[in-house]
């Protein structure tokens, strides 16, 4: 895994080059702290740790993570595991997320992954912006058959070879109209071409998609 470390008294940011799709939500919050116009375009110095863990949370894509070194609270699990639909964009996952090979090793462990739908990423399972490219989806919810999870835990999320993300464990997916549902077991495209978006209808197989990729966090 490919990170930068941008240090200062009471805290450690660390930065996911791979992870990061410009959201900005970093940038809105403590401009003083993140500014792409400089170098280092972090700079953790210019706010209490407080204030900048705080805005390090607010990352969609898990590109931003801290440590605290003054005994703060370090970055909490949620409580609940949530995927959060983008219109013409990604899957936002925060939770107990545990990203798995078919196989079931374990190579990714996060609380926020921004995961692609387009199907066109070339940082797979990650999104990369290529979305921007061509792909249109109003992010609403399609037909879904719930599983009722019973009880927490985590949210694995295993990558089909050349297929679904097939997420098992108790979350909520939320659509851009704010429909949402409450699953333990479903399957979300990951191909861009479903008809019952942004869950899987087997049109992956239909259209070649491959997965293929090396995994870059």
């Amino acid at each position: 895994m490919s990170e930068k470390t941008y240090p200062a008294d009471g805290v450690k940011v660390r930065y996911a080059v791979r992870r990061c799709i410009h959201a900005e939500a970093c940038v809105r919050g403590l401009p003083r702290v993140f500014d792409p116009r400089r170098r280092p375009w972090i700079d953790p110095t210019q706010a209490p740790p407080d204030a900048v863990a705080e805005v390090v949370m607010r990352c969609p894509t898990g590109a931003l993570h801290f440590t605290r070194t003054d005994g703060g609270a370090q970055e909490p699990v949620p409580a609940t595991n949530t995927v959060a639909v983008q219109p013409s964009g990604p899957l936002y996952v925060r939770g107990d997320v545990r990203v798995e090979t078919p196989e079931g090793e374990v190579i990714l462990r996060d609380t926020r992954v921004a995961f692609c739908r387009c199907g066109r990423s070339r940082n797979k399972p990650f999104c990369d912006n290529s979305h921007l490219d061509a792909f249109t989806d109003e992010g609403r919810l399609g037909t879904h058959g719930a599983t009722p999870p019973e009880g927490e835990g985590p949210l694995r999320v295993v990558l089909a070879k050349d297929g679904p993300l097939l997420l098992r464990g108790p979350v909520t997916i939320t659509g851009a109209d704010g429909a949402e549902v409450t699953t333990a077991k479903c399957a979300l495209c990951r191909c861009g071409f479903s008809s019952n978006k942004p869950f899987c209808d087997g049109t992956h197989k239909r259209v070649g998609f491959v997965a293929e990729a090396a995994f870059r966090a």
